[in-house]
């Protein structure tokens, strides 16, 4: 069972243990019993910025994710690497709302994801440069 201050916890453990976060900043953190929002700037040891805003609920004693923004930029330009998110603007897509932006304008469906999830995916795949 986990609260949302646990989580929130979770969290920020997870980006200081991360072989691929240089540095973060929260920017933003709000927790009630039953929700909470969290917006975190990180830069990554390969100089790129991930920006990642989550608003989350406490549903049957775990936490999950309701509305999410990760951006990963390429470090000191405007580029986008990726973007994943659920704002509900392609309705046309598996798993609507989830959805992956590509840095060549594409959009891919995606799935729902957490902070922690997200992290995961580019420990696993930023050394290898294959998420991009």
């Amino acid at each position: 069972m986990a609260t949302t201050t646990d989580y929130v916890l979770h969290i920020k453990v997870r980006l200081l243990i991360s072989p691929i976060v240089a540095s973060f900043t929260v920017v933003e953190e709000k927790v009630w019993s039953d929700r909470g929002y969290v917006r975190i700037r990180c830069v990554l040891t390969n100089g790129d910025v991930l920006e990642v805003a989550e608003y989350f609920v406490r549903e049957q004693g775990e936490c999950r994710p309701e509305r999410y923004r990760y951006q990963w930029m390429e470090g000191g330009t405007q580029k986008l690497c990726r973007r994943w998110d659920n704002v509900e603007h392609y309705p046309g897509l598996p798993n609507f709302p989830h959805h992956i932006h590509r840095s060549d304008g594409s959009v891919a469906p995606g799935e729902r994801l957490s902070i922690i999830q997200l992290l995961d995916v580019l420990e696993k795949n930023i050394t290898q440069d294959k998420v991009r």
